[in-house]
């Protein structure tokens, strides 16, 4: 519990340090910005396309993931909502709305919200969602840290 409380401090912190981000869907203006974005549309391409071995390439090893009521370390995801999330993604149109990048030193959040649409399992979809995803730098570049969904 102390590495979910300490992580949530830190996105806290983020915030926190400076301005928020511009949900206007500019272009980067920096590399880090731009390096943060490739490595979110990098995992989720590769969840749409069913990667699951390019999708845990972009995870951080202490991930944690925010879904469904629940949280994840990187064993759990991989074992559990993974598979779903894929098969959802394949499925599911998600069209973004407004989303944003901020970097602080070796940290970063990607902030987003969408309408998503299709059917999964059978289902109509029709849904609005934000999701929340923290990078940290690492000696391999970025890596997903924590990863929040939330619709409504």
């Amino acid at each position: 519990m102390t590495r979910r409380l300490l992580l949530a401090a830190c996105a806290i912190a983020l915030l926190a340090a400076g301005s928020p981000p511009d949900l206007r869907g500019q272009e980067p203006e920096d590399p880090d910005e731009a390096q943060v974005r490739d490595v979110v549309q990098g995992f989720k391409a590769a969840l749409a396309a069913g990667d699951s071995t390019a999708a845990l390439g972009f995870l951080h090893r202490d991930l944690v993931v925010y879904e469904a009521g629940r949280a994840e370390s990187l064993a759990e995801y991989r074992a559990g909502h993974l598979a779903a999330d894929m098969e959802f993604a394949a499925a599911v149109t998600t069209t973004p709305v407004q989303q944003g990048v901020i970097v602080r030193d070796d940290m970063a959040m990607w902030v987003s919200e969408g309408d998503s649409k299709g059917t999964f399992r059978g289902r109509a979809i029709d849904s609005h969602g934000t999701e929340t995803i923290v990078l940290v730098a690492t000696e391999a570049g970025w890596k997903i840290l924590h990863v929040h969904w939330s619709s409504r």
